[in-house]
C-alpha cells in the first residue's frame, strides 16, 4: 500500500523579537510546519498584517505594544475570519485579555506556562478549540451574561417610552433647556418638567446628566438589536 502523507499544520510565529520567534519554533512539534514573521516597528502593523502568510493557526506575542498587536490581531480576524490565533504575553489581565476574546483570539497563555502546555494549546486551536484559562473564561462570561442583562434592561425600559417622552429625550440629547424644548414641541415648560420627571423615574437615575447616557445606551442596545 502506498503510504498516506501526513498533514502538517502550518503555524505562524509572529513578534517584535527575533529571540521569541527562535524559541517557540523550536518548541513547536515535528507535525508543525513553522511560518516566521517578524514585525518591523518602522511599519505600519495593519500594513504588515496584511502580508502575514497564510497559516492554520498563528502565535501571536503581545507582551510589548499591546495596543499595535490587537490592532493587528483585529486586521488579521477581519483578512481571515476563520483564522486560529493564540496569543502569548508575560502577563494576562482581563483588560487585556477581554477585548482580544471580543475580537475572536481562541487561545490565552502566560510564557510561564509555556513549557508544559505551549504544544497542548496549539494543537487545541489547531483543531478548532480552544485554550483560555479557565478563571479568566467564566470571568468573560460573567461580563458578557452582565452586559447583555443590561442590553435588555435597556430594551425594556425603551419600549416603555411614549412618543412625547422620546420627542423630549431628543431635545436632552441635543442639549436644550426644558424652555427651548417646550418652545420647539410647542408645549409648556411645566408639561416638560413633568415628562423629564416620568423619564427620570422610568431609568431610575437622579440627574438629567444620566438620564442622557442611559438614553443614548437605550437607544444603541435598539440599533444593535434591529441589525
Amino acid at each position: 500500500m502506498p503510504r498516506v502523507k501526513r498533514y502538517k499544520s502550518e503555524i505562524c510565529l509572529v513578534s517584535f523579537h527575533p529571540l521569541f520567534l527562535t524559541d517557540f519554533e523550536r518548541r513547536l512539534s515535528t507535525s508543525s510546519l513553522a511560518r516566521i514573521a517578524k514585525l518591523e516597528s518602522n511599519t505600519p502593523v495593519i500594513e504588515q498584517a496584511n502580508k502575514l502568510p497564510k497559516a492554520d493557526a498563528y502565535v501571536i506575542d503581545i507582551s510589548s505594544q499591546t495596543q499595535l498587536m490587537y490592532l493587528l490581531i483585529t486586521a488579521l480576524i477581519e483578512r481571515h475570519s476563520q483564522s486560529r490565533i493564540l496569543v502569548l504575553a508575560e502577563n494576562v489581565s482581563e483588560s487585556s485579555a477581554f477585548p482580544l476574546l471580543e475580537v475572536g483570539i481562541k487561545g490565552i497563555l502566560e510564557y510561564r506556562d509555556a513549557d508544559a502546555q505551549f504544544g497542548s494549546a496549539v494543537q487545541s486551536i489547531v483543531s478548532g478549540g480552544y485554550w483560555i484559562p479557565r478563571a479568566l473564561l467564566s470571568r468573560f462570561v460573567e461580563e458578557i451574561l452582565a452586559k447583555e442583562r443590561g442590553r435588555r434592561r435597556a430594551l425594556k425600559v425603551a419600549t416603555r417610552i411614549t412618543r412625547r417622552e422620546l420627542e423630549i429625550l431628543d431635545g436632552l440629547l441635543m442639549n436644550l433647556s426644558n424652555k427651548e424644548i417646550a418652545g420647539k414641541l410647542n408645549i409648556s415648560e411645566r408639561t416638560v418638567k413633568f415628562h423629564v420627571s416620568n423619564l427620570l423615574a422610568k431609568y431610575r437615575v437622579q440627574r438629567r446628566a444620566d438620564l442622557i447616557l442611559l438614553s443614548f445606551h437605550s437607544r444603541q442596545a435598539v440599533l444593535g438589536h434591529d441589525r
